[in-house]
């Protein structure tokens, strides 16, 4: 007996993204993490007002939030915060942040919202450089 479609068919995903697309978000994220020392992490969803305020927020909750990076996305508000904790932004200093969020809002512009991550992630972990 053949497998009917229903059975079939890979689950639908319940977000933005397709099962590659995670796979290929999880793999830049793992790549930055090993070769910086830092930690990424990365929100996708509607985010409180104040925004910023909501990602600082986000960010705190995180297991080491000074050697951690958070990149927040609200596709629906528009919205994008990368937010460095203490020992992050020495290494990634703001002007080289707001870079990066250039480089992922014109992604994200043009319909590419995984490239936009993928981008950013490589963009930030290259400009933190080699850490422990």
């Amino acid at each position: 007996m053949q497998p009917s479609s229903e059975t079939a068919a890979p689950p639908e995903l319940d977000g933005p993204f397709s099962t590659r697309q995670l796979l290929r978000v999880d793999e830049a994220m793992r790549l930055a993490d090993q070769s910086t020392g830092l930690t990424f992490s990365i929100f996708v969803g509607g985010l409180d007002e104040p925004v910023r305020e909501e990602a600082e927020r986000l960010h705190r909750q995180l297991a080491d939030p000074d050697r951690s990076v958070l990149i927040a996305i609200s596709p629906n508000q528009r919205q994008l915060e990368i937010v460095t904790g203490r020992h992050a932004r020495k290494r990634i200093p703001d002007t080289y942040v707001r870079l990066a969020a250039l480089s992922m809002v014109a992604a994200f512009g043009g319909g590419d919202l995984t490239g936009g991550i993928v981008t950013g992630l490589d963009q930030l972990a290259s400009h933190a450089g080699k850490g422990c």
